[in-house]
């Protein structure tokens, strides 16, 4: 997620709106660059995308040194700048993206933001599966080497009530299980977060820390960074 404009920016143009099962969800252009919003509420833009490739770079980093392909899970498509870092990245073996949001997917594999995620949907290493991540993670077998999270505006802004689920104990629980031992649980968020920092060590999880970046105005954005015991 990212930092909405200010006040003086261009007037967004719509490009296409969405009726889905979550609500409403708008592909907008501002100036050179695109926004999406969901129920009204401000979720992402293209104009930075450096902290969602920070998610990414930070949770590979964190693995155990010599692990082989290592599996990543992104949650969340959103505008695509963390799927394409990762699928930019020879190390990662398979790539799974996990988006609830038909209308997203389908304006990156055939609307304005394929300049961003072409390539990286063509790469043989993605999968994309349209579905809801909470019940995604709660029910599937497989296993990731890395969960890289970003479907909110944090744990403690979320878009819809029931994506707090994915920071409940019980979302913890099933991020801790789909990992592999070392695993690396790393969750996008707009502000620090003391209390989802404790929800991280209480669901099991060590080495807990938070990355940040800076942005223009306001506190920064952070990725919180988790790991599975080996």
């Amino acid at each position: 997620m990212q930092h909405a404009y200010g006040p003086d920016a261009l007037a967004p143009v719509t490009l296409d709106r969405r009726e889905g099962p979550y609500g409403e969800v708008v592909l907008r252009r501002r100036g050179d660059d695109f926004e999406i919003i969901a129920n009204g509420c401000f979720l992402m833009d293209t104009s930075d995308g450096r902290s969602e490739r920070l998610l990414i770079d930070a949770a590979l980093a964190a693995l155990p040194a010599g692990r082989p392909a290592p599996a990543v899970l992104i949650g969340g498509l959103g505008v695509g700048f963390s799927l394409a870092r990762a699928a930019a990245e020879p190390r990662w073996g398979r790539i799974a993206v996990v988006e609830r949001e038909r209308a997203i997917v389908d304006w990156h594999l055939a609307g304005p933001l394929a300049g961003i995620s072409g390539a990286a949907l063509a790469d043989p290493r993605t999968a994309v599966l349209t579905t809801d991540l909470v019940a995604h993670l709660r029910t599937a077998t497989e296993r990731y080497d890395a969960l890289c999270l970003d479907i909110d505006n944090g744990p403690d802004w979320t878009v819809t009530e029931d994506n707090g689920n994915l920071y409940s104990p019980a979302g913890l629980a099933d991020c801790h299980q789909r990992l592999t031992p070392g695993g690396v649980l790393a969750v996008w968020s707009a502000q620090p977060s003391e209390k989802f920092e404790q929800a991280l060590r209480d669901a099991g999880f060590h080495g807990v820390r938070t990355e940040e970046v800076g942005v223009a105005r306001g506190v920064p954005d952070v990725v919180h960074l988790a790991i599975r015991a080996a």
